[in-house]
């Protein structure tokens, strides 16, 4: 079992830092800290890219890996 939870452990932290890069990689929608920093500078086209598409859908996978691991690990530390 010790395997299995440093297994799962070492999942969250790879998929925590990587859903963190993905978060900041979207392009801000303006009125929020986003302006704050910059984000409101940049003209927007309407439209979503291909590739601002496929950033949405990786970002989604990665957030349910995420939740799958924490459930994973919540499940193994009640029943240990």
């Amino acid at each position: 079992m010790d395997y299995v939870r440093w297994f799962l452990n070492g999942l969250l932290i790879l998929t925590s830092g990587f859903l963190v890069l993905l978060i900041l990689m979207h392009k801000g929608r303006g009125g929020g800290m986003s302006d704050m920093f910059g984000g409101g500078l940049s003209s927007s086209l309407g439209g979503s890219s291909v590739a601002e598409r496929n950033l949405n859908r990786i970002t989604v996978a990665v957030a349910v890996v995420w939740s799958a691991v924490i459930v994973g690990i919540g499940v193994l530390i009640r029943f240990s």
